[in-house]
């Protein structure tokens, strides 16, 4: 039995539509692979294994925030060096100034300008800031570790309250008065050897002059490590630098006797000859974990290649092919437009 097919322009212009508007979304696709050479839908197309493309993907990105952080730690301790550096240099020449002093007629006029000035200078550098944190506070970054050494502060107020103090203990009169002259080195030797000693150590340190902690800041530095990438104000070799040079500028030292002041230059001799070592030790300390920041960057970045390569022959496409298959739907929907066009023109208006 015979049938008849109809056809109308309706349904060749619906056919045309439908075939149009499938090579638009092929024509996305394909034109996304060509681009970006992936699968324009990774999951689509790897199926099963997709799992195996997220982990690789979820790997590479620890890898490269781990990276980024490195490259967070590396600039504060850069700057952290520097400061150490910086300090040591300053501790060394006043060590010469200190020697030079000691044996002169006014040493103690000489050596206070440059002893008040490195105070200054120890505290603004152990006060610095790097992104926002504090690099000498320990895991109190948002503190500032130091407190200021001038007239009202915590540090001033309690070294002058222990000059003053009774003997033994202290002096019974400022650091002004005319009365400095009358101390006695051994009287001197005492007081810096006990109570003037105790307001650097813990706890008259820590209440005073410090609010950092001796807890430093921890950080992944790669997969398997973890490293300490600050240093604390509390570290002996500051402490010393801050003693030193608190002594040399505000114990009366222009009035001392010159018996009496070669104590006090000798005992900070003693202080900054100490520190320079403790600083050489930390720099070098810091210089270590400089070194393991390096090489750990380094081999997450050769995990990062590795991993990406695995993941480009996972995800990758033929250019080539994607281009082909670009042009030949560009064709196709270019030919469906131009039928439904003469479709658009044929009416039976015109055979009537």
């Amino acid at each position: 039995m015979m049938s008849a097919n109809y056809i109308s322009t309706l349904m060749l212009s619906s056919s045309l539509r439908y075939s149009i508007t499938s090579n638009q979304a092929a024509l996305s696709k394909a034109s996304t692979e060509a681009t970006t050479g992936r699968f324009a839908d990774v999951g689509l197309e790897l199926g099963a294994t997709t799992g195996g493309d997220v982990t690789l993907r979820a790997d590479m990105s620890f890898a490269d925030q781990l990276v980024d952080t490195n490259g967070l730690v590396a600039g504060r301790l850069d700057v952290t060096q520097d400061r150490i550096t910086q300090l040591s240099s300053t501790a060394t020449d006043f060590l010469k100034d200190l020697i030079a002093a000691r044996s002169t007629d006014g040493g103690g006029r000489i050596i206070l300008p440059p002893a008040s000035s490195n105070l200054q200078d120890l505290i603004g550098a152990l006060n610095i800031s790097y992104n926002g944190s504090y690099l000498f506070s320990g895991i109190n970054t948002q503190n500032q570790p130091i407190t200021a050494y001038t007239a009202g502060s915590a540090s001033k107020n309690q070294v002058d309250a222990d000059f003053a103090a009774a003997p033994p203990a202290g002096f019974g009169f400022s650091q002004s008065s005319p009365s400095v002259s009358s101390i006695t080195p051994a009287q001197m030797q005492t007081f810096l050897n006990t109570t003037f000693d105790a307001e650097f150590a813990s706890p008259a340190w820590n209440t005073n002059w410090s609010s950092a902690t001796d807890q430093v800041m921890q950080s992944r530095i790669s997969t398997t490590e973890i490293a300490d990438t600050s240093v604390s104000a509390n570290q002996i070799g500051f402490r010393k630098l801050a003693e030193a040079y608190t002594m040399m500028a505000d114990l009366g030292n222009a009035n001392l006797s010159q018996s009496t002041f070669q104590v006090v230059v000798d005992k900070a001799i003693g202080l900054v000859g100490s520190a320079i070592t403790d600083l050489a030790a930390l720099g070098g300390s810091v210089g270590t974990v400089q070194q393991r920041l390096t090489t750990a960057t380094d081999k997450l970045k050769t995990q990062k290649d590795i991993l990406n390569n695995q993941i480009v022959g996972m995800e990758q496409v033929d250019p080539t092919e994607a281009s082909v298959r670009v042009n030949a739907l560009q064709t196709q929907i270019q030919t469906a437009l131009a039928l439904t066009s003469q479709l658009q023109k044929i009416s039976l208006i015109n055979y009537l």
